[in-house]
């Protein structure tokens, strides 16, 4: 990596939960990058995915987020794709996810819900040789399981891969409350990854909360609900949202929830003007000032698209700035959830 891209890293760290690892308070998402399959963003250049990928490392995220999943492992490749040409001391940690198996055959087809140890075991070596890493840095469960495993079984069965040196730390995405203090008793839940914006909120009632109080480290998706709070969405850009980009079929893009959701954008972008930064940056800036929050995952399909969102990681909003924006979100009806800390 040139002087130049490495001179422009001014992004600091924080602890994250009781790992051993410290992250840059944004990171690099690649749901989108994994393309067209069932719950695609659409059709995605492979080369634009790797340029963003580098790019954000460039401007110095440290950490990058995926999962099997994505494009049936297509995502994983990507990633590994990226960091190929990126020196081993500079290369970011690798967080990535199982439990939701897909059919290469099908690939328009839902995933499966699976929580079998077996599978996952599978799963873990089919990642290792994707990310082209001989361990992953966070292992997560993407979905409680649905095929008959007991939620303690794969728990144990993550547990025991970091034992065994495959992944460094293990965590649940889009787990509950009860979900997390039944398997707590059996290992500690190393962190925590739930969908979290100023429209999806319902972690703020509880599991935020529960993470901040055991030192489960918390990374938020979807933290500008997929676009929506971007300032860059309109009621016309909804409307021309192409089939294969799964936004098309969410309610939120559409009707009255578009229209409450466009007036909590638009606070967002009151806010973000007298910061002189980007919409996006402060809404992801609004995840990131509710305690127990460590960093949020931001998705970007270009370099551009990075730039648009990196100042989010040093912004910090005001507790008046959140007054604000809550004030918007209960007059609004937008969302669910509490409006703010």
């Amino acid at each position: 990596m040139s002087t130049e891209l490495q001179s422009t890293k001014t992004l600091t760290t924080v602890p994250f939960g009781l790992t051993d690892m410290n992250i840059t308070r944004v990171g690099f998402g690649s749901w989108a990058v994994g393309g067209d399959w069932a719950v695609g963003w659409g059709s995605q250049d492979d080369n634009a995915s790797i340029a963003a990928i580098r790019h954000a490392v460039s401007r110095g995220i440290n950490w990058i987020d995926t999962a099997a999943i994505y494009g049936l492992g297509h995502s994983e490749e990507i990633v590994a794709a990226a960091l190929d040409a990126i020196p081993q001391s500079e290369r970011p940690y690798i967080f990535t996810k199982c439990g939701l198996i897909g059919d290469p055959a099908n690939p328009k087809a839902g995933p499966r819900q699976v929580g079998a140890p077996a599978s996952i075991r599978q799963e873990v070596e089919a990642s290792l040789r994707r990310l082209n890493v001989e361990r992953i840095d966070l292992y997560q469960m993407h979905w409680p399981a649905e095929d008959g495993t007991p939620l303690e079984d794969y728990w144990q069965a993550l547990l025991d891969l970091k034992v065994a040196g495959k992944v460094r730390a293990v965590g649940l995405s889009n787990h509950n409350v009860a979900q997390l203090t039944a398997v707590e008793a059996l290992g500690h839940v190393d962190t925590l990854q739930p969908p979290f914006s100023a429209i999806k909120r319902d972690v703020g009632k509880a599991e935020l909360a529960w993470c901040n109080a055991h030192q489960t480290g918390v990374i938020v998706y979807s933290p500008m609900q997929a676009g929506l709070l971007s300032g860059a969405f309109t009621r016309a850009r909804a409307a021309a949202l192409p089939a294969n980009d799964w936004r098309s079929r969410n309610g939120e893009f559409t009707g009255e929830k578009l229209a409450r959701n466009l007036e909590v954008a638009a606070a967002i972008q009151t806010v973000a003007n007298r910061y002189h930064v980007s919409a996006a940056s402060v809404a992801v800036a609004w995840t990131l000032a509710w305690p127990g929050v460590t960093a949020a995952i931001v998705g970007a399909r270009s370099p551009a698209q990075v730039d648009g969102w990196i100042d989010a990681g040093t912004l910090k909003l005001t507790p008046a700035d959140m007054a604000e924006i809550g004030a918007v979100i209960e007059r609004s009806g937008a969302g669910y959830g509490p409006a703010k800390p």
